[in-house]
């Protein structure tokens, strides 16, 4: 099936992960033009090497859920904006009991109250042509967390809510979500947990093997896509059937 879009411009927050970056490649094949945002200058160039052979055919913007301010710098007057995908996401991975209240606190503050700041401003920007498709990249462990994932957990299902509203909010006005769940993947940052544990995690997976990184990034093309255009604030599972059953 060839895919269609109704717009071109589109902006991957936390672009420098593997899937990110993946999904640039789909995006330029399909004649789209995607910004990847990076947060350090290692992640800039993680994202020049591997885009080398389709140099100019994207561009890269500064990034970072940390530091508020660059959710300003990251739109310049005149930016048109048609698709969102948000990977980004940072790292508290620790037992709910073991914490200072600090530590929480600022976690939630760039992970929900800063990834707001984005989502409204795309939004608006969005409303401006009548036209916006945003996916979310949450995961399966806000509904089924491991030890250690209470924080991951409850800032994906925050953001999850946000997008979600924003669907029922704008759907009328051009403006649509969509919330994507992955399961376990054979990228990103579960890498070495998952490889250390893999036998036993396909073991637990109906379909007996992880996710690859391109059949999540096709999944969100297709989200984007004038195909899925009827899919609205709702939540997609993508976890071989993970959490289908006990």
């Amino acid at each position: 099936m060839k895919l269609e879009f109704s717009g071109k411009h589109a902006l991957i927050l936390g672009g420098s992960c593997e899937l990110g970056i993946t999904l640039a490649g789909l995006m330029i094949k399909a004649g789209l033009f995607p910004v990847l945002t990076f947060r350090n200058e290692a992640g800039r160039k993680k994202i020049v090497t591997a885009m080398e052979p389709v140099d100019g055919s994207y561009s890269t913007a500064f990034f970072d859920l940390a530091d508020p301010d660059s959710v300003d710098s990251l739109f310049q007057s005149g930016d048109s904006v048609e698709y969102l995908v948000d990977f980004a996401q940072g790292d508290l991975e620790r037992l709910v009991a073991s914490h200072g209240s600090t530590d929480k606190g600022k976690y939630f503050e760039e992970n929900v109250a800063n990834r707001t700041k984005v989502i409204a401003h795309v939004a608006r920007i969005m409303l401006g042509n009548q036209f916006g498709r945003l996916v979310f990249v949450s995961s399966t462990a806000a509904v089924r967390p491991n030890h250690g994932q209470g924080f991951y957990a409850a800032a994906k299902l925050a953001s999850e809510a946000i997008y979600k509203n924003l669907g029922l909010e704008l759907g009328g006005r051009g403006v649509t979500t969509v919330i994507l769940r992955p399961g376990y993947i054979d990228t990103g940052r579960a890498k070495k947990f998952i490889q250390s544990k893999e036998k036993e995690i396909c073991e637990r997976v109906p379909i007996k093997r992880l996710l690859v990184s391109g059949e999540v990034a096709e999944t969100i093309l297709f989200f984007l896509s004038k195909s899925a255009e009827g899919f609205n604030a709702t939540e997609i599972t993508l976890d071989g059937g993970l959490t289908a059953g006990k």
